[in-house]
C-alpha cells in the first residue's frame, strides 16, 4: 500500500516532513501546475533532506499540466460574490484565448473543483465574454477549469510540461502524473517524451477526470502503471450522488484488467483547518482500501494544511485498520 502526501508551503520544513515519513508516508507530489521543477528547487531540497535524515527514501512524483484548463496568471485574490457580473477572458479572470469558443451563452464554468461556479450571459468579444457568479468565493491563479458538456482539445503536454520533464532525472523523480487523460493517445505521447530522456523507469500515473477518461478506460489500462481516480473534477462532470457508483466501476474495472489504482481528492478535507477528521472521511479511506485501491493521496491538507504531519499519520493509520482488515479476511 502507497501513501502520498503533497508538497506545498505548509509542509516546506525539514522536521514536518520528517513527521510526515516516519508516520509511514511513501511518497510526495509536487503540482507542477503552479512552479516549475526548477522554481520549486528549495522545496524539493528539503524534501530529500528529510528523507536522508530518516534513512528513508520514499517516491517523489510530479503533477504535470496536461491538457487541463486553468485560470492564468493573477495579480492577487479576488472574492467572487454570488450575481457578481464578471468578464472571462483578457478580462478579470484570464484564461487561454483557444478555450473562449466553448463559452457559449448558458454555459456553466466550474472553477477550482466546482467550489466556484459561472455562467455564461455573453458570449466572446474582443477576446472576453461575460458571466454570472451563480456559486462565489475565493479565486486565484492557476485554479481548474471544467466545462461540464464540452470536449476541448488541448495538447497532451504544454512546453512547461516538456521543460520539466527535462529536469526530472536532475531532481529524482520517480512517477510522473498526467491530468485529464482522455484516451491511449495522451499516455503515449506521455512515454514517448520520458523514452527521449531515457526515463524507462518512471511510473505514469493517469488521472480520470472526465467523462472522456472513464469512456476510454479500457483502451487506457495498457498504458500507465496506475489509474487516478480523481474525485475533485471528475465530481464535476457527474451529479455528485453517481460519483460513489463511479468509484466503485473504475476500481471493478481496475482490478479486473490487474491494474493498480489511487484514490485522491478531499480524504481529509476538513483537516485543512481542524486536527481531527469527520467519521465520514475516515470511512472513505477505508472503503477506498477495501475496494482495492493500491494507494490514497492527500492533496491540499498536507501543502496549505494547518494539520499536515496529523493528516498523514491519520491516513496511513485508517489505511493499516483497512489492509488488517483484509488481512483477516483472506486469513
Amino acid at each position: 500500500m502507497e501513501y502520498f502526501g503533497t508538497l506545498g508551503p505548509a509542509c516546506a520544513h525539514v522536521e514536518t516532513l520528517k513527521q510526515m515519513i516516519k508516520a509511514g508516508m511513501t511518497g510526495v507530489r509536487l503540482n507542477l501546475s503552479h512552479r516549475s521543477l526548477r522554481e520549486s528547487e528549495s522545496l524539493i531540497k528539503t524534501y530529500f533532506k528529510a528523507a536522508k535524515e530518516c534513512e528513508i527514501y520514499p517516491d517523489f512524483m510530479i503533477d504535470l499540466m496536461g491538457p487541463e484548463i486553468r485560470v492564468g496568471a493573477m495579480s492577487g485574490m479576488m472574492v467572487l460574490k454570488k450575481g457578481q457580473e464578471v468578464t472571462v477572458g483578457d478580462g478579470q479572470i484570464p484564461v487561454q484565448k483557444e478555450i473562449l469558443p466553448y463559452f457559449k451563452k448558458g454555459q456553466e464554468i466550474l472553477i477550482d473543483d466546482g467550489k466556484l461556479k459561472l455562467e455564461v450571459t455573453e458570449e466572446q468579444k474582443d477576446g472576453k465574454c461575460r458571466c454570472r457568479v451563480l456559486c462565489g468565493g475565493p479565486l486565484s491563479s492557476r485554479k481548474g477549469i471544467t466545462l461540464p458538456g464540452c470536449q476541448v482539445e488541448r495538447p497532451t503536454l504544454t512546453q512547461k510540461d516538456l521543460e520539466n520533464l527535462n529536469f526530472a532525472e536532475e531532481y529524482g523523480v520517480t512517477d510522473v502524473m498526467l491530468p485529464f487523460v482522455r484516451g491511449k493517445e495522451d499516455l503515449l505521447d506521455l512515454r514517448t517524451a520520458l523514452d527521449q530522456n531515457g526515463y524507462k523507469n518512471i511510473r505514469i500515473f493517469a488521472k480520470i477526470e472526465n467523462m472522456q477518461g472513464v469512456e476510454h478506460l479500457q483502451e487506457i489500462l495498457p498504458f500507465c502503471d496506475y489509474i487516478v481516480i480523481a474525485r475533485g473534477d471528475l465530481g464535476n462532470a457527474v451529479p455528485y450522488h453517481k460519483l460513489p457508483r463511479l468509484q466503485a466501476e473504475i476500481a471493478r474495472r481496475c482490478q479486473k484488467y490487474g491494474r493498480k489504482f489511487m484514490v485522491v481528492t478531499q480524504m481529509l478535507h476538513s483537516m485543512i483547518e481542524h486536527p481531527y477528521p469527520t467519521r465520514a472521511e475516515v470511512n472513505d479511506i477505508f472503503h477506498a482500501i477495501e475496494q482495492g485501491a493500491d494507494a490514497v493521496m492527500l492533496t491540499g491538507e498536507t501543502a496549505a494544511g494547518k494539520y499536515p504531519a496529523e493528516a498523514i499519520k491519520m491516513l496511513v493509520d485508517t489505511g493499516k485498520e483497512a489492509e488488517d482488515y483484509l488481512k483477516e479476511l483472506e486469513s
